[in-house]
């Protein structure tokens, strides 16, 4: 059982889940980005764009690894 849940992070569904969580991270950072402006809190609205850059590499690089699986793959080509 702890060997499947181990290698779940490497597989496709492993994957959009991981898309999926991180996606709903924009959520909160676009929730604090509103907070700051309205604030005119720049120290916030610094924090928020960082994140919200962590969160752009983040994606792109689960994508990455979700074409890297999906090259192995024959009947996705």
């Amino acid at each position: 059982m702890a060997k499947k849940a181990k290698n779940f992070k490497k597989s496709k569904t492993g994957l959009y889940v991981s898309l999926a969580t991180t996606a709903f991270g924009v959520v909160s950072v676009a929730k604090q980005a509103k907070l700051a402006r309205n604030d005119h809190d720049m120290l916030r609205l610094i924090d928020s764009a960082v994140s919200a850059a962590a969160i752009a590499t983040g994606l792109a690089i689960l994508y990455r690894e979700l074409k890297r699986l999906g090259d192995d793959d024959v009947l996705l080509g």
